[in-house]
């Protein structure tokens, strides 16, 4: 079981020339292992991008991803290490759905894979984190 970060999926679905080799090789190990899992958040971040929610299950469906949602737990977590973030001087902006994605990743015992290391080693040093040179 494996939590799919959204940079993941963006480089799948956007034919990013530089990440998707990567990302569909990574995605393929992944599932060999068992299930591929979004959440409400890697949902929410992927819907800016499909024209309506009917086309977004059907992409996802196609890549084989089941949809999990964030527990209570997380939510909770993700606020407490975002708190730690900004009293250390963090941005207000754009960051806090890593939280979200880490936070549920904890409290569910999955891996993430993801290309964006920082703020999920900083603040969730106990998920195991699937990415490049890794």
């Amino acid at each position: 079981m494996t939590l799919v970060d959204s940079n993941v999926l963006l480089d799948i679905l956007t034919g990013d020339p530089k990440w998707l080799d990567w990302s569909v090789e990574a995605m393929d190990r992944c599932a060999a292992k068992g299930p591929l899992y979004i959440n409400d958040i890697v949902y929410s971040e992927l819907s800016v991008r499909s024209e309506n929610q009917a086309a977004l299950d059907l992409v996802l469906e196609s890549l084989s991803l089941d949809f999990q949602r964030t527990p209570k737990e997380a939510l909770f977590l993700a606020g407490k290490a975002f708190g730690i973030y900004r009293a250390a001087g963090g941005s207000r902006s754009g960051v806090l759905p890593d939280f979200f994605i880490g936070a549920h990743a904890q409290i569910a015992r999955l891996p993430i894979l993801t290309r964006d290391l920082r703020r999920y080693h900083s603040y969730f040093p106990d998920v195991k984190l699937i990415a490049p040179d890794r």
